[in-house]
């Protein structure tokens, strides 16, 4: 299938509500609310107009999507919860294109986000599902720092790494935050400063664990006749793989391999064409991870991958990356397609990627019993439009 097959619909507006490190009395739904409302100044839409609505988040329920549309004032014809986690966002926008593609909706939000107060993360770690619940959470195992120390070893004897390779990614997007004012940590952070840190779950130091804070986002995909003059965005490829290895490899691997050459078969383009590359980086082992299965080590080399993040020959996680700007629950699904679109709209400020026109975006999560059930990925491009 050529782009055409995601022709009709454009991504007019991606926003951040500013992320947090404590909620300050917001509630999950006031974070979404937020972002959705900026969505809409952004885009250029009454809500009113807005006639589909995807929601993913952790902390809403008891709520879901539709008691959000209800407090939003919102009548939808199409209306979506999603529970995909760090894969949340690109499944939201694969079914939203299509839902617009067929007539069920002509402007769609969707939005992502979560308020964490004192001791959520843990009951949500403990309760993640119930193969989590039942075998993992008995054993105090920490969660999933635990997990990611272990693969990170394995990892790293692999491919001969030490703790500096990791390291020189997490300085590398340390930087890219310090030109994003809405990123959470943009102190800057040396090769040394890394090193030193405080050790959680060898080798996994401080900086290797994705912060958890509040925040939401949400951006607005509408029919392309119907949005307003502009530089948006549209889908050139997005491929999507769910339980690939069945908990049975070693998470070395993600779903993205599997995916890999039908993205860029699709979107008539191959990595070393992206201008920028967002990828779900809970940590940084997997964020080479992902990099490498969708074919930007194709030599196997990842050191030569890291020194070309480094140098900024290759763009990743312009924001900053969850790493350094934070993870805001399932919000953390969303913050590298909004990133993505910030750049390819020319509005990303001082961290601007010059000329950037194609742009890769990952999503990975749900950790099952072992490593990430869900894995995604969308090829975008700069579109100007005119009415």
């Amino acid at each position: 299938m050529s782009s055409r097959g995601y022709d009709g619909a454009l991504l007019c507006a991606g926003v951040e509500v500013p992320y947090r490190r404590q909620a300050g009395g917001l509630s999950t739904g006031d974070l979404l609310a937020q972002a959705f409302s900026a969505a809409l100044a952004q885009a250029g839409f009454a809500a009113r107009e807005i006639d589909g609505l995807g929601v993913a988040s952790f902390t809403l329920g008891p709520d879901h999507a539709i008691d959000l549309a209800w407090r939003l004032g919102l009548s939808p014809r199409w209306c979506m919860d999603d529970c995909h986690g760090g894969a949340s966002a690109i499944n939201l926008l694969q079914h939203a294109i299509r839902a617009i593609q067929c007539g069920d909706a002509n402007v769609i939000a969707l939005v992502s986000g979560d308020a964490f107060e004192p001791g959520d993360f843990k009951r949500l770690v403990d309760h993640y599902n119930l193969t989590t619940r039942t075998w993992l959470r008995p054993l105090e195992s920490g969660g999933p720092n635990a997990l990611f120390a272990m693969l990170t070893q394995q990892h790293a004897e692999r491919f001969g790494l030490t703790r500096a390779d990791y390291g020189a990614l997490c300085v590398a997007q340390r930087a890219w935050a310090a030109l994003n004012p809405q990123a959470v940590y943009r102190t800057p952070l040396t090769l040394d400063d890394y090193l030193d840190a405080p050790m959680v779950a060898a080798p996994l130091g401080r900086y290797d664990c994705v912060p958890v804070v509040c925040g939401a986002n949400a951006l607005v995909v509408a029919r392309a006749d119907l949005v307003k003059p502009g530089r948006h965005a549209r889908v050139r490829a997005l491929q999507c793989r769910y339980n690939a290895d069945h908990q049975m490899g070693d998470g070395l691997q993600t779903s993205l391999a599997a995916l890999a050459s039908a993205l860029w078969r699709e979107a008539q383009t191959a990595p070393a064409e992206m201008d920028l590359v967002s990828v779900y980086d809970d940590y940084p082992v997997m964020a080479l991870v992902q990099l490498a299965d969708l074919g930007f080590a194709p030599d196997g080399d990842l050191r030569a991958l890291i020194a070309r993040i480094a140098s900024r020959a290759l763009p990743v996680n312009t924001s900053g990356g969850q790493l350094s700007a934070g993870q805001a629950g399932a919000a953390g699904g969303m913050h590298g397609l909004v990133e993505a679109l910030t750049q390819l709209r020319g509005a990303a400020g001082a961290r601007q990627v010059e000329r950037a026109r194609l742009a890769l975006v990952s999503g990975y999560g749900m950790v099952e019993y072992r490593y990430g059930m869900c894995a995604n990925a969308v090829v975008l491009e700069a579109a100007e439009h005119a009415q």
